[in-house]
C-alpha cells in the first residue's frame, strides 16, 4: 500500500497537482491504523490509503485541505478518554476520539504544492538572468519564443497562478501579448520603456483585447528600484512577481487548489458530536428538509432508527 501511494504521489507531482500526505507517527491501542500507515489526500477531498476509520479519516481530510490552503504541515492528535498528556501535546491540533473503541492516534500531515510557474517569452540578457534567478527562487521556469505560440501556451496551460514576462523587444509584442492576455495568467508584464508600453496598450485596444485583460498588463515590468543593467532589471521583475504572489489573493497556498465542486459545509454528527465535512462525508440522511452528516455508518444507523430523538441536536446540520 505504501509503495502504491508513493507512486501515486510521484505521478501527481509530475502532473503538478497538489496533494497532502498523512502519516501515522504514534498510536495507543486500540486503533486500526499503526505507525507508518499512510493516506494521500487530493485537493478535491478524495482519500487514498488508510490512517484510521470513521473517526480519523474526516478529521485528517479536513486538516489536509487546510494544509493545502495555508501551505503549512501540521500534527494532529486524536485522543480517546484519558489519552491527553499536557506536556506531550504542545503544537498538536487536538481532537477527541469519538469512536466507541477509543484509542489514540497522532498523524503528521504534510502538503505538497506544485512549484509556481514562471513563463518567459522572448530573448535577451533580462530573460537569461530571469531563468537563473527564477530557478534559484524555486520557480518552474519555462522559456518560449514567439514562434512557439500559441502551441506553447496550450502545452503549459497558463492558469491564474502563472506569471508571464514578455521580452520580445518590438519583434512581435502585440501578437504575443494578445495571446498571453487571453489566458488566465494573473501576472503579465512587458519589458519595454514607458513610451513603448503606452503604444503597445493602444494597439492592444485596437486589436480588441478587453479592458479588464489589458488592465492586468504591468508595463514596464518590474518594481521601480532604479534598475539600469539587465541583471538589475531582472531582479526588479522577479521581486515584483514575488510581491504579487505573496500579497495577491492568488497566494501559492491557495493558488494551486481548484475551486471546490460544491459548497463546503461543516456540521456536527448528532450521534457522536464529531464535526463532519459535507464534501468528504460518506454517510448522510435527510430529516425535516435538512441534510444530516455522519462520521460513520454506525452513527447513521443509530440516527435513522429514531431521528426524532435527535431533532434538538440538529442546529449544526444544513
Amino acid at each position: 500500500m505504501a509503495d502504491e501511494l508513493l507512486a501515486r504521489a510521484a505521478e501527481l507531482q509530475r502532473r503538478g497537482e497538489p496533494f497532502a500526505l498523512a502519516t501515522v507517527v504514534r498510536c495507543e491501542a486500540p486503533t486500526s491504523a499503526k505507525p507508518g500507515s499512510k493516506a494521500l489526500i487530493r485537493a478535491d477531498g478524495r482519500v487514498h490509503g488508510w490512517v484510521g476509520g470513521a473517526c480519523a479519516e474526516p478529521v485528517v481530510a479536513r486538516e489536509a485541505l487546510e494544509a493545502l490552503r495555508d501551505g503549512r504541515p501540521r500534527l494532529i492528535g486524536l485522543y480517546g478518554e484519558g489519552g491527553r498528556v499536557a506536556s506531550r501535546t504542545e503544537g498538536i491540533l487536538e481532537y477527541g476520539m469519538t469512536c466507541h473503541s477509543g484509542g489514540t492516534l497522532e498523524i503528521y500531515v504534510e502538503p505538497y504544492l506544485p512549484k509556481p510557474q514562471l513563463v518567459l517569452v522572448g530573448h535577451g540578457p533580462v530573460v537569461e538572468t530571469l531563468v537563473t534567478l527564477g530557478q534559484a527562487a524555486d520557480f518552474a521556469v519555462v522559456a518560449l519564443t514567439p514562434d512557439t505560440l500559441p502551441a506553447g501556451l496550450e502545452q503549459h496551460r497558463l492558469t491564474e497562478h502563472c506569471s508571464v514576462v514578455v521580452a520580445t523587444h518590438a519583434d512581435s509584442d502585440e501578437q504575443v501579448l494578445e495571446s498571453v492576455l487571453r489566458t488566465d495568467a494573473s501576472y503579465v508584464s512587458l519589458v519595454a520603456s514607458r513610451r513603448r508600453a503606452a503604444v503597445i496598450l493602444e494597439r492592444l485596444e485596437k486589436l480588441g483585447v478587453p479592458a479588464e485583460r489589458r488592465g492586468r498588463l504591468k508595463a514596464p515590468a518590474g518594481l521601480d528600484i532604479g534598475a539600469v543593467t539587465p541583471e538589475e532589471i531582472a531582479v526588479s521583475i522577479l521581486a515584483e512577481i514575488i510581491q504579487h504572489r505573496r500579497s495577491d489573493k492568488t497566494h501559492i497556498a491557495e493558488a494551486e487548489l481548484p475551486a471546490a465542486p460544491v459548497a463546503r459545509v461543516e456540521a456536527k454528527d448528532p450521534i457522536c458530536g464529531m464535526m463532519v465535512d459535507s464534501v468528504t462525508a460518506k454517510f448522510r440522511s435527510e430529516f425535516s428538509g435538512l441534510a444530516v452528516y455522519f462520521c460513520c455508518r454506525h452513527c447513521k444507523e443509530m440516527f435513522d432508527q429514531d431521528p426524532e430523538r435527535y431533532r434538538a441536536t440538529l442546529s449544526g446540520a444544513v
